[in-house]
């Protein structure tokens, strides 16, 4: 069992599955001229397929359920006795987190950013739930496409009116976190935003509708619901759906840090040692990485560079930190004065 797709390094995929499953499940990084000689050799019993395979993988299948049929793309694929079966439980997944989050979408104008296999599902499930859907995507072409099908410009003049948007672009995905598919600022009516990615666990789109008021929520739980569906088909077992609250709590409390904010002498440091030993976390402080960075003490690098430079170094450290996980960070009071950097510690 495993994960086939270009590229993996962000996945939680493995961590969720050997929760759920009594097997060992693998990740599989496949270059696009790999994939053909993969699916033909078929040694495996059963995988999830992510970006950008979701679409690619149907021709070497002997059947497709209807559900993927209809939406055409497939996300999970059963080997049973060589005949090869797909499967789509992202639909499942991502239903699950629209009710359970509470969004409302019947009778609501949906944007979906994207085209690949991910925008396929999310149409379904956003025109299920009585949605109008509208697909955004910088590349418009002549394919054919399940709903209307725009550019973000087009998006920006002509639809500030959106009640819903879901995410099922890359942009923003570990490790290029600074990204951010759409301003959800220029929406006046916005209700609520799904992104479906989930590393990191708060995107830069999530974090800048928080700063509007605007209820976001992430992929997480999308991915837990979907591998569950996709244990069931795989072992043809029914998987324990409490599973899913404990695995969430587990990743969240792994993969989140904690950042504590002081002057010097406030006992950042001091606390933020003891949080660390307690939760078996590592201890970071970024005035400490600033000094091993530099060469030299803080107060030097003041007097023969200024407080700009001291800033700048500050910030690149920063950029550096927000792309780990599992820490408990100190960090010094002049840090947050640049909005930036507060974006890059709310990543994890």
């Amino acid at each position: 069992y495993g994960l086939i797709g270009e590229k993996l390094g962000h996945s939680y995929s493995k961590i969720i599955h050997e929760k759920i499953g009594d097997y060992s499940y693998t990740l599989r990084e496949l270059k696009p001229s790999e994939v053909d000689a993969f699916m033909h050799e078929k040694a495996f019993k059963g995988i999830n397929v992510t970006i950008p395979y979701k679409q690619t993988v149907i021709p070497y299948l002997d059947h497709v359920d209807e559900s993927a049929q209809k939406i055409g793309a497939v996300n999970t694929v059963v080997n049973q006795n060589g005949k090869l079966t797909g499967y789509n439980t992202d639909y499942i997944g991502l239903r699950k987190l629209i009710l359970e989050a509470g969004h409302e979408l019947k009778s609501k104008k949906v944007l979906i950013l994207g085209s690949g296999g991910t925008a396929k599902t999310a149409t379904a499930v956003a025109k299920d739930l009585g949605a109008t859907v509208i697909l955004v995507s910088r590349n418009t072409g002549s394919e054919e496409a399940p709903a209307l099908k725009i550019t973000y410009e087009d998006a920006y003049q002509n639809h500030r009116d959106a009640d819903f948007i879901i995410n099922t672009t890359p942009l923003g995905m570990f490790p290029n976190i600074d990204k951010c598919a759409i301003d959800p600022g220029k929406f006046e009516k916005l209700s609520g935003v799904i992104d479906v990615i989930y590393n990191p666990l708060r995107t830069k789109l999530m974090i800048s509708c928080e700063a509007l008021g605007i209820r976001s929520d992430g992929g997480l739980k999308m991915l837990i619901y979907q591998a569950l569906a996709a244990y069931e088909r795989f072992t043809g077992k029914e998987a324990d759906a409490s599973l899913a609250s404990s695995i969430e709590y587990g990743i969240r409390s792994d993969m989140q840090n904690i950042v504590l904010i002081g002057m010097p002498g406030s006992g950042k440091s001091t606390i933020g040692q003891i949080l660390a030993k307690k939760l078996q976390k590592e201890f970071v402080d970024t005035d400490s990485l600033i000094v091993a960075k530099e060469g030299r003490s803080i107060p030097d690098i003041f007097s023969a560079e200024g407080e700009a430079y001291f800033r700048k170094v500050e910030s690149d450290i920063t950029r550096e930190l927000s792309l780990k996980t599992g820490m408990v960070v100190a960090t010094g009071g002049g840090l947050i004065l640049d909005p930036q950097n507060v974006t890059a510690l709310k990543a994890y």
